[in-house]
């Protein structure tokens, strides 16, 4: 029994199919297969079911399966030892950061996060939420930045800020005139979302559930809800008239004001936090401090920063 093969059965469970377990190792398909089935030969037990186009876990299956990461962060955790004990703040870092604040928030930890760590090379990894939970889990990032709700076992999380929501409008919309919008007048309007799998759309629909909708019957006062690709698209929707939208603050810049007109919420107005996630056994402490210290130092505005969070499970 070697890694290699606990690392092919790991990726066979997570793809549910050999081509793409192959290519996610970097190896041939028959590589692969013949891999497995000579860990399977050896501890005598079946641990995939195959059929056309489908593979699925044996019960027993599962359970090695999830022994054979364990065993595999392990082996992660003996080399960030290794390399912790040479400089915590030294060699790579991967980093995964959700779609709705990488584009915001990068350009100002990057040149924050060199100053503090020089010699740590960031690999930045954007995802949806979901993904990067996995990804954390099954080792192949060591940090991430997401908005919660976000628990995840074996997973510690730490806040980093709170970011109030905002409405934006074309330019001469009715509400341009107004001071604060009410959720409430969003059902009034066509209003443009985030595809779903984004956690910045679950967040607007939970706080405005009449959003949650396809289209309307004929002759209903409620509007449509559409959808973009990322706020930048949303942002040009927006000013061609098509609809309103909601926007976390930190992605408003000046050059928004040429096209779109920004609003804050009613009192209390909706917000999202923002935090950092790690697996509960990462060694580099000093190096998620490092991160957490560039983005408190990031000088994001119209944020709450939450420098005295703890972390927590």
């Amino acid at each position: 029994m070697t890694l290699t093969e606990l690392r092919y059965i790991v990726a066979v469970a997570r793809e549910r199919h050999f081509g793409r377990a192959a290519a996610s190792c970097f190896v041939s398909q028959p590589t692969l297969s013949v891999a497995v089935k000579k860990l399977e030969d050896e501890l005598g037990v079946t641990l995939f079911e195959r059929s056309a186009g489908d593979v699925t876990l044996t019960p027993i299956g599962e359970r090695i399966v999830e022994q054979s990461q364990s065993v595999l962060e392990e082996v992660q955790v003996i080399k960030q030892l290794a390399e912790q004990g040479k400089d915590p703040l030294a060699g790579p870092l991967r980093l995964g950061i959700i779609y709705s604040i990488s584009p915001y928030l990068l350009p100002h930890l990057i040149p924050a996060l060199r100053e503090r760590a020089p010699q740590m090379q960031v690999l930045l990894e954007e995802d949806y939420t979901a993904r990067l939970a996995e990804m954390l889990k099954q080792g192949e990032i060591d940090l991430a930045i997401v908005a919660e709700p976000f628990h995840e076992s074996g997973v510690v999380t730490q806040a980093i800020y709170d970011e109030p929501f905002v409405v934006a409008t074309p330019k001469g919309h009715p509400w341009e005139k107004l001071d604060h919008v009410n959720s409430e007048q969003l059902s009034e309007e066509n209003v443009l979302l985030l595809s779903p799998g984004n956690c910045f759309r679950d967040q607007v629909l939970q706080m405005c559930p009449d959003l949650n909708r396809e289209s309307v019957p004929a002759g209903s006062s409620l509007q449509r809800t559409l959808q973009g690709s990322s706020l930048t698209t949303i942002r040009h929707m927006v000013a061609g008239g098509i609809g309103v939208t909601v926007l976390p603050v930190t992605s408003v810049s000046p050059a928004d004001d040429a096209l779109l007109a920004i609003r804050p919420f009613v009192e209390p107005a909706p917000t999202r936090r923002v935090v950092l996630a790690w697996r509960k056994n990462f060694p580099r402490g000093a190096a998620v401090e490092a991160v957490r210290q560039a983005v408190l130092g990031a000088g994001l505005t119209n944020i709450t920063y939450l420098p005295e969070a703890h972390a927590s499970a």
